[in-house]
């Protein structure tokens, strides 16, 4: 029961508001209990007095129920409102801080954990998981003990009235006790087995959502179709296998409540036969089987929806005891201020130990504003290196120092401040274009946002838009061309104005026009910045201070273009691989002379 105790750690701030809503529940609950008494009284010492006359009879009665009407007018309207608002309010208040709580978690997990997880199955977990803890809280640590204190409460009301009769009410407890230890011995696990069944449902669901484009194209309506009802039908399995445990339960439980008014009944008949019992007694105790059978029926529910909270409790530490990749030190200090000297110590890096390293020793220092260029072959390790320089992954060995400072010396989100990055799909969000272009900079004004987009070439575009910088650009920026998403991805850069600049296939699958103008505009945002370029097009860093030939996780070429050329290498023959594709039919085929 480990969750449950660092559940009760989010509790504990709200323990007072439990004790009170407790309180008052008790207060609650227990008006109604005066029911049974005031027909007692009303059957045995005004109806069936013999000593009182009519008129009499009818003062008391409108006397006692007169006095009824305030109670149940007057006084439990407000306690329900207060225990109400206190219980909601409270378990609210607990999800909103846990929520709060696995928001940080997932801005600090690696790239890694969400290359291998669905978005689906997180949110599920965030969303529907914490729902569900919810009811731990109301009722676990509220309403089970209302119900206890209550059929508490009418137990002593009835051992006052008659012993015997009391002992006949609750003697099928024992065999509550026993039904509810053997039927939620499994029920736990059955929940665990229909969340995570859910939470695969959401994950191929938001997964094909974001992907109904390839769908379409590929006319894949019913194959998909089929998939889904794999993923659905072994969701309705182990619903059904929660359901009929949990019939189960039900059906002998309820049975169990139908029978204990049966023996109460029979027993207090026979006492009134006998003349050992006054009916209004007989009365009382059928109806203090309600009060005392309702709250242990609740009991029993609790005991189904504790065992899915507790379910839900499980899964949700589950994802908070996910580790990350990339911690600070104790000790990390904040960097508040970057020249732009970055060096590479024979880093290797591998994306799981028992995986085959993808860089190997690869040794670079870059100075101050020079621009560096890295290229080769598709899987050869270009992005994985740039991905370390924000520390996204840690070196498995070796050392990344930015002026002299290894970077896992220093707090990751500092690092990260200072490094501005346009990647080849930036992630746009579902809001307006200055919102996004903001995002390099949440406090800058409108007259920022507006000189960002100048510079990226996007204040045009955006002008023609219907809104302005106020346009909606849709879920990742479905509304914006790919050139339209890229110069709003430079703009923020811009406005952020980090010290480095790391771009990774910036300007590729772009159509000529809008890869001049982001070209320009990228020249503009690296010049007096140390910037880092991975591209696969090399005519577009031609212009680099040095380029790097990376294959296979090591360093086999490096130079500017013109020494890299008259080496007539690995860089020579992709140079002029690429020159061929570009020229062929409309030039002929033939290359341009290197230079």
């Amino acid at each position: 029961m480990e969750s449950i105790k660092r559940y009760l750690i989010f509790v504990k701030p709200y323990k007072k508001k439990i004790f009170w809503t407790v309180m008052i529940g008790i207060v609650k609950f227990s008006i109604p209990l005066l029911l049974p008494l005031i027909l007692k009284y009303v059957v045995d010492n005004i109806i069936g007095s013999d000593q009182l006359g009519q008129s009499e009879k009818l003062s008391q009665l409108f006397w006692i129920m007169g006095a009824a009407f305030v109670i149940f007018l007057v006084l439990r309207p407000p306690v329900e409102y207060i225990r109400q608002y206190l219980a909601q309010w409270t378990g609210n208040k607990i999800l909103f801080d846990i929520r709060n709580k696995l928001f940080d978690h997932i801005q600090r997990l690696s790239l890694r954990y969400y290359s291998q997880t669905k978005t689906g199955e997180i949110i599920s977990r965030v969303i529907f998981d914490v729902e569900q803890t919810k009811n731990f809280v109301m009722t676990g640590l509220m309403n089970i003990w209302l119900d206890i204190i209550t059929i508490l409460i009418a137990i002593v009301i009835m051992l006052t009235m008659n012993v015997w009769l009391t002992l006949v009410s609750i003697a099928l407890f024992p065999f509550y006790g026993f039904a509810v230890k053997y039927f939620y011995a499994n029920l736990r696990q059955l929940t665990r087995d229909r969340s995570q069944a859910l939470a695969q449902v959401q994950g191929h669901l938001h997964e094909r959502v974001q992907g109904i484009p390839v769908t379409r194209s590929f006319a894949l309506e019913d194959y998909e179709q089929e998939q889904f009802g794999y993923k659905n039908d072994n969701f309705l399995q182990k619903a059904i296998d929660h359901t009929i445990w949990n019939a189960k339960t039900f059906a002998v439980t309820n049975t169990i409540t139908d029978l204990a008014p049966l023996l109460v009944i029979t027993f207090a008949g026979y006492q009134v036969i006998t003349g050992s019992l006054t009916i209004g007694t007989m009365v009382a105790f059928v109806g203090y089987m309600e009060r005392v059978y309702s709250p242990l029926r609740r009991l029993v529910n609790s005991s189904t929806v504790l065992t899915q909270s507790i379910a839900s409790i499980d899964r949700v530490f589950e994802f908070m005891d996910e580790k990350y990749d990339v911690e600070d030190k104790a000790n990390a200090k904040e960097l508040k201020h970057v020249e732009g000297e970055v060096s590479f110590d024979q880093v290797s890096f591998g994306y799981a130990d028992e995986e085959a390293l993808v860089l190997k020793n690869v040794s670079l220092h870059v100075k101050k504003g020079e621009t560096i260029a890295f290229v080769g072959m598709s899987g050869g390790g270009k992005s994985t290196l740039i991905s370390l320089i924000p520390r996204f992954y840690d070196v498995t060995s070796g050392s990344i120092k930015v002026d002299g400072i290894d970077i896992r010396d220093v707090k990751a989100k500092s690092l990260r401040d200072k490094i501005g990055m346009v990647l080849q799909d930036n992630i746009l969000f579902s809001e307006s274009i200055a919102m996004n272009i903001r995002m390099g900079n949440p406090n800058a004004t409108d007259e920022e946002v507006i000189e960002a987009a100048k510079a990226a070439n996007a204040h045009g575009f955006i002008m023609n838009l219907a809104n302005g910088y106020e346009t909606l650009v849709g879920e990742r920026g479905v509304k914006l061309s790919g050139g339209q998403k890229q110069r709003v991805a430079i703009a923020r850069v811009f406005l952020k104005n980090p010290a480095l600049l790391v771009l990774d296939e910036a300007t590729s699958a772009l159509d000529l026009e809008s890869e001049h103008l982001i070209q320009e505009a990228l020249e503009k945002l690296a010049s007096e910045r140390t910037t880092f370029i991975v591209a696969h097009r090399l005519a577009t860093i031609t212009h680099a201070d040095r380029i790097i030939l990376i294959e296979n996780g090591e360093i086999k070429e490096e130079g500017t273009h013109r020494e890299l050329m008259k080496r007539k290498g690995s860089y020579y023959n992709l140079y002029q691989v690429q020159q061929l594709d570009d020229t062929s039919g409309v030039t002929g085929g033939k290359a341009p002379s290197p230079s």
